[in-house]
């Protein structure tokens, strides 16, 4: 069997999918290990239980020839009868960088699957809130309320039930200016320098005038942007009682 055409280039890493869904991460592990050993080293084998993973997996071999071997060998093999496809994957395993680059290499491979993935949840936050708004009839509008503002503050939601869906904080597309909210009072500027100054290229922070408890975090790019907030969210501030929310300036 040959491996499948105008797909992404030749990795190391091999896309599986059609798995059966309903086979335990473990059990379902074994075969693949079990099946797929038979052409070359695995470095990982990748599979999940969230419910956009389910049925699929991602294999990592030591080298491309391997993964090819197994892409042309496998293709259309039946596993608790159901026929896989394979494919190489689009991107490279954390465990192909990791073993083939230095540190500074990793980090900058996983800044960047990290940056996709967020783009990627906006974009289909962005997407299920256009289906929403297609699927829902029409709004009267209401004389007695209030216009909804051009424009607000970033990172501030509209509380006029008129106005256009707006997508969740926590999936706005990565850029550089962090929005950071559930500060403890007493937290000011030089506070949030020691916690993100450390990370690259960072340049401010701004408090809001008539605020407490939130501020803005500029860097000089979107890498820095993003180290930050995915070293920074979900830190417990003051007394440990107060969880610092980090998520992307709404442009």
């Amino acid at each position: 069997m040959s491996a499948l055409t105008g797909g992404p280039p030749p990795s190391a890493t091999v896309y599986v999918r059609n798995l059966e869904e309903h086979i335990k991460i473990p059990q379902l592990k074994e075969a693949l290990t079990e099946l797929f050993s038979e052409y070359g080293e695995i470095i990982d084998i990748v599979a999940k239980t969230n419910l956009k993973a389910k049925g699929q997996a991602f294999i990592v071999f030591d080298s491309i020839e391997s993964a090819q071997k197994a892409i042309e060998e496998v293709q259309g093999f039946e596993l608790f009868d159901k026929p896989m496809q394979l494919a190489f994957a689009r991107t490279r395993s954390d465990a192909s960088v990791k073993r083939t680059g230095d540190d500074d290499e990793f980090e900058s491979h996983k800044r960047r699957r990290l940056a996709e993935k967020d783009k990627k949840k906006a974009a289909e936050a962005a997407e299920e809130q256009k289906r929403l708004k297609r699927a829902a009839p029409g709004v009267v509008p209401d004389v007695n309320a209030r216009p909804a503002k051009a424009t607000r503050g970033a990172g501030l939601k509209s509380t006029n039930a008129g106005a256009a869906a707006v997508i969740p904080d926590e999936y706005l597309p990565p850029n550089k200016i962090l929005f950071v909210q559930n500060l403890p009072e007493e937290y000011d500027i030089d506070a949030l320098t020691a916690i993100f100054g450390r990370f690259e290229g960072f340049r401010e922070v701004r408090l809001v005038p008539g605020r407490r408890g939130i501020a803005f975090i500029e860097y000089e790019t979107e890498t820095g942007a993003i180290s930050a907030k995915e070293n920074t969210a979900g830190m417990a501030l003051g007394d440990g009682s107060q969880v610092m929310k980090v998520t992307y300036q709404r442009q």
